[in-house]
């Protein structure tokens, strides 16, 4: 099998939208291209004393909006050009989903089960300080956040390190998202994308014309649904969409494949992969040894939530699922995404279904700024008002509300359900911008074309007003 470019594909994707525009060349090929990228080596000590030379990137796709954001990603396998592709699909993200930043990527070239703690500190550590000493980080500049292989753990590591170089900035914090709790992180970061995913699938599926187009009934309950990766975005999504319904009749995460037409707990087997370190001995269904499984399942819909390049010209055409719902960056490569057109399948494009992650990003972004954490201001002035209105509800109809009525009724606000609030509101928006792209603009006959339009349309229209271009 050829080479697969990342960064090409995402241009072939930009380009199949970018014929429905109407801007010069010169802008187009500004919005296209990544306009810089930090490429450095540095050596860190190992435990027993011998020096490794780490390999490290940082991407800055686009600069129409500032800062930049986009996650750090610790791979023994990535290499420039899968930066630059996933720095490209940031911009594009942030700009379909209207948050304020340009888009960004990084990355080091390390494995970390090969690491103890301490030396991936030290990894992390070094990393943040060379990209702060070439402004390549800061809450006005470049804003990263967890990707794979990383978490709060690494962020809490770059925030500190932020902190100890430029300690009289009052809002130092705001350097990087996705940290605790407890160091400036906000309520809901970690379940972020793939809640987004849920909220998006569940959108689709009230689409009555696009559900019965692909012989599926409305509504969640009932679906069948096979998920490729049980990390923070596949857990998620497959959890929420479990408790809303749903038949998870397919999980994969890296040791192999459960499938169970009847059903599977997803909590249930992330228990059991944690106690035993894989999904073999799962009781009550049928383990494959390829992760690869979960994407030909029988099934209706289908979360690739891994990596990218999963479904591919060799296996496109075996995909049994009507809907492919793109958690992971880039699982699709534009030769099976043209299979899945010409036979109907909808796919929801990673280009806007996975940037829940970008969102609640920005809303943590936003309390570092403001020093204040989101339901503060407002919990018991609003707890006051429904109370009130409860008050008088009961005065004129002269009944009595239980306790237990009143409590169903009085939800008091706190930082996660503002934050799971926005996030909807912000996914379901997109959506339905999406779904208009697609109505109005002649030619546009698929979701990832729209929101690459869409996309384009914000970015060139940001550079104009601007006045970079006339």
């Amino acid at each position: 099998m050829p080479e697969r470019r990342f960064f090409a594909d995402v241009g072939r994707y930009f380009d199949r939208a970018a014929a429905f525009v109407n801007y010069p060349p010169g802008l187009l090929a500004q919005v296209r291209h990544c306009n810089s990228i930090y490429r450095f080596d540095f050596p860190v000590r190992r435990r027993d004393g011998n020096i490794e030379v780490v390999r490290a990137w940082r991407a800055e796709h686009s600069h129409h909006k500032l800062p930049v954001k986009g996650g750090i990603r610790y791979s023994p396998l990535v290499d420039e050009d899968e930066v630059m592709a996933l720095a490209a699909l940031m911009t594009y993200k942030c700009a379909i989903v209207d948050v304020p930043y340009g888009g960004a990527k990084g990355a080091v070239c390390i494995d970390t089960r090969q690491h103890a703690e301490e030396e991936i500190e030290r990894v992390t550590r070094r990393y943040a300080y060379e990209l702060i000493s070439k402004n390549f980080m800061g809450p006005a500049v470049d804003v990263p956040a967890p990707d794979l292989g990383t978490g709060a753990r690494e962020m809490a590591w770059i925030a500190d390190t932020y902190q100890a170089v430029r300690g009289d900035q009052i809002d130092a914090l705001g350097c990087v998202t996705g940290k605790p709790l407890s160091q400036g992180g906000i309520a809901g970061r970690g379940e972020a994308t793939g809640r987004g995913l849920f909220y998006v699938l569940r959108e689709v599926c009230t689409d009555t014309e696009e559900m019965a187009r692909r012989g599926l009934s409305t509504g969640l309950d009932g679906k069948r649904i096979a998920v490729q990766g049980l990390g923070k975005v596949g857990y998620w999504v497959a959890q929420l969409c479990y408790e809303a319904g749903a038949r998870i009749v397919a999980i994969a995460d890296i040791s192999g494949t459960v499938t169970d037409p009847r059903g599977i707990a997803p909590d249930a087997l992330r228990e059991h992969v944690a106690a035993t370190g894989g999904v073999a001995g799962f009781p009550g269904g049928a383990v494959h040894d390829s992760p690869a499984a979960a994407l030909e399942a029988d099934c209706d819909v289908l979360i690739p939530a891994a990596v990218e390049s999963q479904l591919r010209a060799d296996n496109a055409s075996r995909v049994q699922a009507r809907i492919v719902l793109e958690g992971a960056n880039g699982p699709t490569t534009p030769e099976a995404d043209a299979i899945f057109q010409a036979a109907g399948v909808l796919v929801i494009p990673d280009v806007y279904a996975n940037a829940g992650g970008v969102i609640v990003s920005y809303f943590e972004w936003l309390k570092n700024l403001s020093h204040v954490r989101f339901g503060r201001l407002e919990r018991r002035y609003q707890e006051r008002a429904d109370n009130r209105l409860l008050d008088v509800i009961e005065s004129a109809t002269g009944t009595t509300l239980s306790s237990d009525d009143r409590g169903r009724i009085v939800t008091p606000i706190s930082e996660l359900t503002v934050v799971n609030s926005g996030l909807e509101e912000t996914m379901i928006s997109a959506y339905h911008r999406i779904r208009e792209t697609m109505r109005t603009v002649n030619g546009v006959d698929d979701l990832r074309t729209a929101a690459f339009h869409l996309a384009i349309d914000r970015v060139a229209e940001a550079y104009v007003q601007r006045g970079v271009f006339p």
